[in-house]
């Protein structure tokens, strides 16, 4: 049985150990995965580092109850998802283990969130009541506990008008939005944000035309006067966030890793290198840890990463739909 208390605590030179006990631990309780290990002929017995655990093809959440042991799930996470395309499913057995997870990562890259007024632009996310980027800011907002924070639908005099107030406190300010959103914004409000972090999360979701992610930066760098706009990379399948504070080069949390595999071959995995990008990710002890995504990008020598896109033929995310 794996200890959900050790997952949070583990750092470089533990994480190989731990990653191969998860994959123990669920190898033997998730039917789902364990078959999978079991064609690729990649069991416990053979593993010796963590690039030789098998990564589950995301796409498995779209069409089975990923779950390790057998649980009653307390919340359900569900992508968004495109017109034509299916929604991914995250059962989770406890959501106190995904509030530790984004509380903790969001703190190693900014600090308390009581320091922070937190402006969440989410539309289409608030629209439903399944979305853990919803769950994970709202979290963060009961953290913050300013006064001025929220949530915005498409408010924009509303927004602007608290963004000039927080600008004219000092108040150090984190605007957290769907990239279409903080597009749209600022075209209507353009305005020199000098104590304003501003954060998308990825996400055309058809609203707008495609744009790379250096044209999105670029245009919000233009309209808010900023010096670099930071990103999250985070998907329904997952527990834990990475965060890139300009550029799109992302850093993970202790407790996640992300690996690069060749598209052509699913076991050919390096630590480091340009390829198909696999997520390790502890914190999905009662799910699968070892995801395959459909993203393509790098991962450098110390472990930071960029997403250039996504594979062929791959169902559009709502989240991470941009190229660079």
């Amino acid at each position: 049985m794996i200890d959900v208390n050790n997952i949070f605590s583990v750092g470089p030179q533990n994480f190989e150990e731990i990653a191969r006990a998860t994959f123990q631990f669920q190898y033997e309780n998730n039917g789902l995965y364990r078959n999978w290990c079991d064609r690729l002929s990649r069991t416990p017995s053979v593993v010796r580092y963590v690039e030789d655990i098998p990564a589950l093809p995301v796409s498995f959440f779209k069409t089975d109850r990923v779950m390790t042991t057998e649980f009653e799930p307390e919340v359900i996470f569900r992508s968004s998802g495109t017109t034509g395309t299916t929604g991914s499913f995250h059962y989770v057995k406890d959501v106190a283990m995904y509030r530790e997870s984004y509380s903790r990562g969001f703190r190693r890259m900014y600090g308390d969130p009581a320091d922070w007024c937190i402006l969440g632009l989410l539309p289409s996310y608030l629209e439903r009541g399944d979305s853990s980027l919803v769950i994970m800011v709202q979290g963060l907002l009961q953290q913050s506990g300013h006064v001025l924070g929220g949530f915005f639908l498409q408010e924009w005099e509303e927004l602007a008008g608290r963004l000039g107030k927080l600008e004219a406190e000092g108040q150090k300010t984190l605007l957290i939005g769907v990239t279409y959103a903080l597009l749209d914004f600022a075209e209507r409000h353009p305005k020199e944000l000098r104590h304003t972090v501003v954060m998308e999360t990825g996400g055309m979701k058809g609203r707008r035309e495609e744009l790379t992610r250096t044209e999105v930066h670029d245009r919000l760098k233009l309209a808010f006067g900023l010096g670099e706009v930071h990103s999250e990379y985070g998907m329904t399948e997952l527990m834990s966030q990475a965060y890139s504070k300009g550029g799109g080069r992302f850093v993970c949390p202790p407790w996640m890793r992300v690996l690069v595999r060749d598209e052509r071959d699913p076991l050919a995995v390096m630590k480091e290198g340009e390829g198909v990008l696999q997520v390790v990710d502890l914190a999905n002890c009662y799910s699968c840890s070892f995801i395959a995504t459909e993203d393509v990008g790098c991962v450098y020598g110390d472990g930071s990463f960029e997403v250039w896109g996504r594979l062929d033929n791959a169902d559009l995310r709502g989240c991470s739909l941009l190229a660079v």
